[in-house]
């Protein structure tokens, strides 16, 4: 038998070490819908920060990244027959070089553009983020388009445009809800008078079901499993409501007050459910329960005009939210650690603004809306920083991705991936 050395043994440990730990990231708020990685990190960053591989100009949006097969999906605006389009864009992850763009329907929003307050300056664009699934990338428009497109080459394989075809409504500030793929379907909040969850068979296009009427917010839904039961969870403007993927049958609801706009995902903690909306709304816990096949929710509690969020998903981490639970504090609000238990603040660090953080390693990777990145410990004991860079130019409101080694962020004027492997 052949004898290797230690070096060369070590080696090929080390390359497939790194290749079980390499994960996509392929969807709004990461493979579980949790903002959490299971990626080894880059735990001691150059004083000057991380190494840049590429950084590319984009147009306006507040879409993130989606990356899966070497591939990295999001949303922009540009002009399409002197119109201002949204558009889905596939970069190559590994060299930010465009592989193609699509037309998904006008951009026309609400509000936003380049008046506000203190750092709210800076542009609009296309909220949602698309979904990658197998060979196929999936987008849900501003306008209540759904869009399925061939992922390699950029070709629609179907298209629904749900104010046409079912009576949609639109809302305020338009959609900014990403789209879920589940199994065989995909499954929307589409806001129509004969059913506002809806779910299309992922494939086809075809209507698979249409239930309830529980009308929209910006919030993107999530899946999760509780107490052994795979679900698909909304926050709508009755509050939340966790359906069976496969058929839309409520599992349960939790009512919960709306006020002008929701943007932020329910948070899954175990058997527990939080959820935070702006507009002098607040926060709620609720706890789930099982017997048999019923499901209720009883609420643990609910702290009104407290833990305000405008669209800043936190991270959950044992016992613990993490993330930029603000309201409208834009440039100055911190980001926070709550105890989940009681809902208190326990720490808390100013100058983050309507930012976004995800979890890796045992670290919170934080990007402020003014396009820093830090690596903050996920310590409930105190706040600690042990890096921060000025990664990117723009408002950014979008949330960071790690996938494979690299963090993809973006802004409403550029882009870039960075080397974060160890």
């Amino acid at each position: 038998m052949k004898k290797y050395s230690k070096t060369v043994i070590a080696a090929v440990l080390l390359t497939f070490l790194g290749n079980i730990n390499a994960a996509d990231w392929p969807r709004y708020l990461g493979p579980d819908y949790n903002q959490k990685s299971s990626e080894k990190i880059l735990t001691r960053w150059p004083a000057d920060g991380l190494k840049l591989i590429w950084k590319r100009p984009v147009n306006t949006g507040f879409s993130s990244f989606s990356v899966a097969k070497g591939k990295a999906a999001t949303l922009e605006q540009r002009e399409l027959d002197g119109k201002p389009t949204e558009f889905c864009l596939v970069l190559d992850a590994n060299t930010g070089k465009e592989l193609w763009s699509a037309p998904i329907g006008p951009a026309k929003y609400d509000g936003g553009g380049d008046t506000g307050t203190r750092d709210n300056r800076g542009g609009d664009g296309p909220r949602s983020t698309p979904t990658i699934d197998g060979n196929k990338v999936y987008v849900f428009s501003a306008h209540l388009g759904l869009y399925c497109f061939d992922l390699d080459t950029g070709k629609e394989i179907w298209s629904h445009d749900l104010i046409k075809e079912y009576g949609s409504k639109n809302i305020t500030w338009q959609n900014a809800a990403s789209p879920v793929v589940e199994g065989e379907l995909v499954i929307v909040n589409g806001n129509s008078p004969s059913g506002t969850l809806m779910a299309f068979d992922k494939s086809t296009g075809k209507l698979a079901w249409q239930v309830e009427q529980e009308p929209m917010t910006q919030a993107s839904p999530i899946v999760a499993e509780i107490l052994g039961k795979r679900q698909v969870i909304f926050f709508t403007q009755k509050g939340l409501v966790s359906v069976e993927p496969a058929t839309g049958k409520v599992l349960w609801r939790y009512p919960f007050p709306y006020n002008v706009a929701t943007g932020v995902s329910p948070v899954v903690a175990g058997d527990m459910v939080f959820c935070t909306a702006g507009y002098d709304v607040g926060a709620g816990l609720v706890k789930i329960s099982r017997d048999g096949d019923n499901f209720t929710a009883k609420e643990v509690w609910r702290k009104p005009k407290q833990l305000q969020d405008l669209w800043s998903t936190p991270v959950f981490h044992e016992g613990y939210l993490y993330g930029m639970i603000t309201f409208k504090e834009f440039g100055t609000g911190p980001i926070k650690c709550v105890n989940l238990s009681d809902g208190t603040v326990v720490w808390q660090k100013p100058d983050y603004g309507g930012g976004n953080c995800i979890f890796a390693d045992g670290y919170l990777i934080a990007l402020s809306d003014k396009g820093e990145l830090a690596l903050i410990k996920a310590d409930p004991k105190e706040y600690i920083e042990l890096a921060k860079f000025k990664a990117i130019e723009g408002k950014c409101w979008s949330t960071p991705t790690l996938a494979n080694g690299r963090l993809y962020v973006r802004s409403t004027k550029e882009s870039a991936c960075y080397d974060i492997k160890p």
